[in-house]
């Protein structure tokens, strides 16, 4: 037997459930992966939530639970090419990443994705990356984010928000990010200036903004819009697909091929750090989940398994 975080009903963190499921086995073209970290998302609990947005996804209950894990190839099936048992891997598995083992194509197919983790990257780390990092890096390519740039990013202390202010800060551009004032110190350590979210935001908003990358909602991209940032420098990730005012949304599904290989190399050459707000161990996945889901945690959210 394997174990699987799952829900059968809609609800808060309290319908999920760690379950003893039988173990999947790899089957041509395919590999098993042990998981040992898995990171968590908005996106993952909001599934759990909204029968509504999980039917978007394909989802119905009773469903599988997460998206990003990391972990080593146990099993690899016929006719596989480019991963082999022994490999340190990394990736995304739609409702199915929470559990001790996930089975993927080799290669992945859309929208489930499998990489090489490199030596000097650390499970808890490449558990983070494929849809906070990618989804950062789609939305600054989306507002074509350039040096010399002032970019206004909410939602900046969050799970999304730690990589964009980052990569923002690498592109050359000026930084102003959205977050509780309890969350400005981190924030400046990330190389952020820091402004308090919440109404009347454009009035606090430092003047010369050029570009905006909405997080959470609608707040900053209206902000943006208030402050006279074209439609089309503005990003929306979480507003649904069709943003009020005229600005753009995207995700990380919309990254370009060679950005995931660019957060590798700013990870491994210390240019980008992925704060690691807590880490839980599966059994208290409902714990993770809650914290994560209030909003506040500074980084990222992991389970171990």
């Amino acid at each position: 037997m394997s174990r699987a975080v799952v829900y059968r009903s809609y609800g808060g963190p309290e319908v999920l459930e760690l379950l003893d499921v039988p173990e999947p086995r790899a089957g041509a073209g395919e590999v098993r992966v042990r998981v040992t970290v898995a990171g968590l998302n908005p996106m993952d609990w909001g599934l759990v939530r909204s029968p509504e947005r999980a039917a978007m996804f394909g989802l119905t209950v009773p469903a599988g639970f997460g998206y990003d894990f990391a972990g080593v190839v146990d099993q690899a099936g016929p006719g596989v090419e480019g991963f082999a048992v022994g490999d340190r891997v990394f990736g995304g598995a739609l409702a199915r990443a929470v559990a001790d083992h996930v089975v993927l194509a080799a290669p992945a197919e859309a929208p489930d994705g499998l990489w090489r983790t490199p030596d000097g990257i650390s499970d808890e780390v490449a558990a983070t990356l494929p849809v906070a990092g990618m989804t950062a890096a789609a939305a600054l390519a989306t507002i074509g984010l350039r040096e010399g740039d002032t970019v206004l990013i909410g939602g900046a202390a969050g799970g999304v928000g730690v990589f964009a202010v980052q990569l923002a800060t690498l592109a050359g551009a000026r930084v102003i990010g959205t977050a509780a004032e309890s969350t400005f110190p981190f924030l400046r350590e990330l190389g952020a200036e820091a402004v308090a979210y919440g109404p009347g935001l454009a009035g606090r908003v430092p003047a010369g903004v050029t570009a905006a990358a909405d997080l959470f909602g609608t707040e900053t991209a209206l902000a943006a819009l208030e402050l006279g940032v074209r439609p089309e420098r503005i990003v929306t990730v979480a507003a649904g697909p069709n943003p009020p005012g005229g600005v753009r949304a995207t995700g990380g599904a919309q990254a370009g091929p060679d950005e995931m290989g660019r957060l590798l190399d700013a990870v491994l050459g210390k240019r980008l750090t992925v704060p690691i707000a807590a880490s839980f161990p599966v059994e208290r996945v409902r714990d993770a989940v809650a914290l994560q889901a209030d909003r506040h945690v500074h980084g990222k959210v992991v389970v171990t398994l």
